[in-house]
């Protein structure tokens, strides 16, 4: 069977040219400097399923055969020729591979060791370009046709089988999802497993079947994490991989520092779960906040950046130097300076049993896998910012109707003109100011609402609510070390007042810097910032200057 990635999704189908390149004379010489020259026989094997840190491959004579699993089948994904070469995101991460490579005749290639292939990347800057832009792609194809063994299998009426969906998908993985209140012949499926439908949402990971796991227990099994080195203390700590703690981990890591980012969830953020931005500097069509988090993840560890994916912090410990940030678990992870990016949650909503339906009925992201849930039904979105209005126009898309609530008379205080614009100019969405949620109803998943408008109250079978209201700082886990404010931010510079100046120095505060000496806060997370994905990349890339004089002190 035969699987041309670069056929089925249009938006990729043009693109060949720059998913599988093929290098001229000078490119393929500047690697061959650096690299070594081996030959393999028939059916060789360069790279297998599940093998990590895998070398780079660059096609001098014969053929290498890309294979992946498809269901329960196997696929050719495509068939590298002379100056082609091998690879996708994974080769930059060291993580587990999505397919295999081998020889399909005789076949003689330039072999490159990981470390001398990151070097590569960091020194040729057109060799990285294009090796960047087609692993990039790659993965999106990937993606896109589900290449993978990975299987979830789940039912739309479980919170868990959302909760596995969103992590695989904000985490750029591919895999396979099996229904199984829709998919026919499932008890085979089932069987096959030796798993019951009871058992639900179930992952199979490879040779393993995990039962309802955790996200750790995922991001252990696909090796998405970094190793944590508990002894020897790094340069820079990153806690948050949203869109200020991603600009940190690229200007400290191409700059050469030594970085561990920590991610409780997904790269992105609050941010990463936005279907479009269009508001973000360079990018006039807009772009996902997803796609925006995995070029940017990418790009950090293209200059070496480490990521641990799954591993919240739970606690600071201040006492002494050099300061330790412990995780979920009981590790630790010390650095000489540390930067909090651990942004802001959407508040939940003051209605009674609101636990009872999140993630089957409320819901705190609007991406394709929601979307999916709801199509042709109406809906409800909750809130006035930038991301209720992103939500509701992506929802309006396939929703038949779209119910925007607010507490306010307006959203001109606190959403863009050109959402609000839109939203006017959409006739299936609705604004409805001065209203709030008072109550939810149903049996195993929500089946109505009730909301209060100026006392009025309307009870509308609507099964679908989209939470985007508020700002809640994920500070808890810093208590007793930092200053915070009233609502629980951090408080940064020349906004501490009277404890400006830096305990046992003459100098003051560095901007970004919190109360505690080398501990910066960047983003939605620090107290005054603007609440806007610029201003966080901004302040994120900001930071990594004072730091470099912090930490050299």
């Amino acid at each position: 069977m035969e699987l041309d990635i670069v056929h089925t999704p249009e938006s990729l189908q043009t693109r060949r040219a720059q998913m599988f390149p093929v290098l001229n004379d000078a490119q393929v010489a500047r690697i061959a400097r650096v690299a070594a020259q081996v030959d393999f026989a028939p059916g060789s094997l360069f790279f297998g399923e599940g093998d990590t840190e895998t070398p780079f491959f660059v096609v001098l004579e014969g053929e290498i055969e890309v294979i992946a699993p498809h269901g329960t089948a196997e696929a050719v994904v495509t068939v590298h020729h002379r100056h082609e070469f091998t690879g996708e995101v994974t080769l930059l991460t060291g993580r587990r591979a999505l397919v295999r490579g081998q020889a399909r005749t005789q076949t003689r290639v330039l072999r490159l060791e990981p470390a001398q292939f990151r070097s590569l990347l960091q020194t040729d800057a057109e060799l990285s370009e294009i090796i960047m832009r087609a692993f990039i792609l790659r993965r999106l194809g990937l993606f896109l046709e589900s290449v993978s063994d990975v299987v979830v299998l789940g039912s739309r009426h479980s919170a868990a089988t959302l909760r596995l969906q969103e992590f695989l998908t904000r985490n750029g993985y591919p895999h396979r999802y099996v229904d199984v209140e829709y998919e026919p012949d499932v008890q085979a499926l089932l069987d096959g497993f030796q798993v019951h439908v009871t058992d639900v949402p179930v992952l199979i990971c490879g040779q393993r079947v995990l039962r309802n796991p955790s996200n750790a227990e995922v991001a252990e099994c696909l090796g998405l994490n970094a190793p944590i080195v508990s002894d020897v203390p790094l340069d820079i700590v990153i806690v948050g991989a949203g869109p200020a703690g991603l600009a940190a981990a690229v200007y400290a890591a191409s700059e050469g520092l030594d970085v561990l980012v920590v991610e409780a969830t997904a790269p992105g953020g609050q941010a990463g779960t936005s279907s479009k931005i269009e508001n973000y500097l360079g990018f006039p069509t807009g772009i996902s906040g997803q796609a925006l988090a995995q070029r940017a993840l990418i790009q950090a560890e293209k200059f070496g950046a480490r990521l641990s994916i799954a591993r919240s912090a739970v606690a600071l410990h201040c006492d002494r130097l050099p300061y330790r940030v412990e995780l979920e678990g009981g590790e630790t992870v010390s650095a000489r300076a540390i930067v909090i990016a651990t942004g802001a949650e959407y508040r939940r909503l003051d209605i009674p049993e609101l636990e009872r339906y999140e993630g089957v009925g409320v819901y705190y992201g609007a991406s394709y896998i929601e979307a999916q849930r709801c199509t042709a039904e109406e809906i409800i979105v909750v809130g006035g910012g930038n991301s209720a209005g992103q939500a509701a126009t992506f929802l309006s898309q396939t929703s038949q109707h779209v119910h925007v609530l607010i507490r306010g008379p307006s959203l001109a205080a606190s959403m863009s003109r050109y959402l609000i614009r839109r939203i006017e100019d959409t006739p299936n969405i609705t604004l409805h100011t001065n209203t709030r949620i008072i109550a939810l109803s149903g049996d195993s998943g929500l089946e109505q609402v009730t909301w209060e408008t100026d006392g009025v109250r309307t009870a509308v079978p609507i099964r679908h609510v989209f939470s985007m209201t508020g700002a809640k700082p994920n500070t808890g886990w810093l208590q007793g070390c930092l200053r915070l404010d009233e609502k629980g931010f951090v408080i940064t510079g020349v906004d501490l007042g009277v404890d400006n100046s830096v305990k046992g120095t003459s100098r003051p505060r560095y901007q970004f810097e919190t109360s505690l000496r080398n501990v910066f806060a960047v983003g939605d997370v620090r107290a005054g910032s603007v609440k806007r994905v610029a201003s966080s990349v901004g302040e994120g890339s900001a930071c990594v200057q004072v730091i470099h004089r912090a930490i050299a002190e």
